[in-house]
């Protein structure tokens, strides 16, 4: 069975708050009741009944403590009747002790005048030190415990109500708006308002709340027409974006011959967009598909990789300094970038491995016969002998000087 989930809201215009009314089946959207919260009892009214809720963030829904009845609701109102009186105390023991920045905006009490809370708000930055005030009205107050919250600009103009910055007999935060939600200048600039600080700032001092309301509408109609200052093509010829109207869908164009005219965005076409594809349609194509490019750029690339290819099987490097090198090196550079490797290090290896090569036929029976003398170096110096070959002739007897080599 599902749980019975109401949503009560505890001020006019304030945000509602989800309980679990399980245990009073027979309530109904406008009844009043009493129930737990961090601020201990509270009595609000029932607004909705939701019918298919989501699960809580925190574990599960707090119950309804009962049903709120008519001596709950006269209570409340006679609580209420002192909330002003207490506001002035308040006022004035702040006089007395000379806090400056702090101003006490309302004071309310809990149904049951179990709990009283000063509102107030402040123009520092930081955290004001209230402990004195508090102990003060503590003392005044016994039977009730005193707390001290503080408020935000937005906050404190949705608690005192008035006349809002447009003219409306009643602000747009005191009627109907439960959650503030967070404004940027942004909004005013994709809206084309004005930025005069009188123009886009409420009564709170803060951005005004309905700068939000046709946002997201102006942002959807910006993505189909071209920003400020970009080149266009009309029917009437070339020009440039000069102003934009995203309700009505057209743009402002400031032609060549320094004429205005309002196009819509059907008639219009980019006109970078028209010049890349003019470009690119007088080049001849990059790859084809079928493999059977008639425009001429396949073959040319493929005569001008084979020029790369002959070039580098041309250079062949001197025999005393690079041998063979390897599969990976010997390779000539390709048409996607890929490079050989380098020269320098392929000689260095080159040059050890010739003379260990060296060393070792010489050891083999008939290397005068077979092997080919070794080439001189080109490089100035004295020749080093390689290892093997100094030992093998250590160990000859010398040959005189007229003797063959043949049998």
């Amino acid at each position: 069975m599902h749980p019975l989930i109401v949503g009560i809201r505890f001020h006019r215009a304030g945000k509602i708050y989800h309980f679990d009314a399980s245990d009073c089946p027979d309530i109904l959207v406008g009844d009043f009741a009493v129930v737990e919260t961090t601020r201990g009892r509270q009595l609000g009214e029932v607004v909705q009944i939701v019918e298919n809720p989501s699960p809580p963030p925190e574990g599960a829904w707090k119950p309804i403590h009962h049903k709120a009845t008519a001596r709950d609701l006269v209570l409340r109102q006679l609580w209420q009747k002192k909330e002003l009186e207490a506001m002035i105390n308040c006022r004035a023991k702040l006089a007395e002790i000379n806090i400056p920045g702090v101003k006490i905006v309302a004071a309310e009490y809990a149904f049951d005048g179990s709990r009283l809370s000063f509102l107030y708000s402040t123009e520092a930055e930081g955290k004001v030190d209230l402990r004195r005030l508090q102990s003060a009205m503590q003392r005044m107050y016994p039977r009730a415990r005193v707390e001290m919250r503080q408020l935000g600009p937005r906050d404190v103009a949705k608690l005192l109500g008035g006349m809002g910055a447009c003219g409306l007999e009643k602000r747009c935060c005191s009627m109907f708006l439960t959650e503030f939600s967070p404004i940027s200048i942004k909004m005013a600039k994709e809206q084309g308002i004005s930025l005069t600080p009188t123009e886009i700032t409420g009564m709170c001092g803060r951005l005004r709340c309905c700068l939000i309301y046709e946002y997201e509408n102006y942002v959807e109609a910006r993505k189909n027409l071209p920003k400020r200052n970009k080149r266009v093509v009309t029917p009437q010829g070339e020009g440039k974006v000069v102003d934009v109207y995203p309700l009505k869908g057209t743009v402002i164009v400031e032609l060549d011959n320094g004429a205005r005219v309002e196009v819509a965005h059907n008639e219009l076409q980019p006109w970078d967009e028209l010049e890349a594809l003019r470009r690119k349609a007088q080049e001849p194509c990059a790859r084809h598909e079928g493999g059977e490019c008639t425009c001429g750029k396949s073959a040319a690339a493929q005569t001008a990789a084979e020029e790369v290819e002959t070039t580098y099987s041309d250079v062949e490097p001197a025999a005393d300094e690079l041998e063979e090198p390897p599969a990976h090196a010997s390779a000539p550079t390709s048409a996607e970038g890929r490079e050989t490797a380098p020269v320098q290090k392929v000689r260095k290896k080159s040059r050890k491995s010739r003379r260990k090569k060296y060393a070792a036929s010489k050891d083999q029976p008939g290397h005068l016969k077979t092997s080919q003398p070794r080439p001189q170096s080109t490089r100035s110096g004295k020749q080093r002998p390689a290892a093997g070959s100094a030992a093998k002739k250590q160990s000859e007897p010398p040959k005189p000087s007229g003797a063959s080599t043949q049998n």
